[in-house]
């Protein structure tokens, strides 16, 4: 085999193995809309073991979770 064609091949492995790791991983975890998730609100409390964190939209539209 070619220096060219073992470069080719293995690429072409890592591209098989990251499209499985995007598949696996949209597989295993759930994603829920931040808009669904702070019903037309800014800023939501999460009760984690009994400790309060709080999820806020900023200015700038971005989530910030603080404790």
């Amino acid at each position: 085999m070619t220096t060219n064609g073992a470069i080719q091949e293995a690429a072409e492995l890592l591209n098989k193995a990251a499209a499985v790791t995007v598949n696996h991983a949209q597989q295993d975890i759930p994603r829920i809309k931040s808009g669904d998730l702070m019903q037309q609100k800014r800023e939501l409390e999460i009760d984690h073991a009994g400790r309060i964190y709080r999820l806020r939209i900023t200015q700038l539209n971005k989530l910030i979770l603080t404790a």
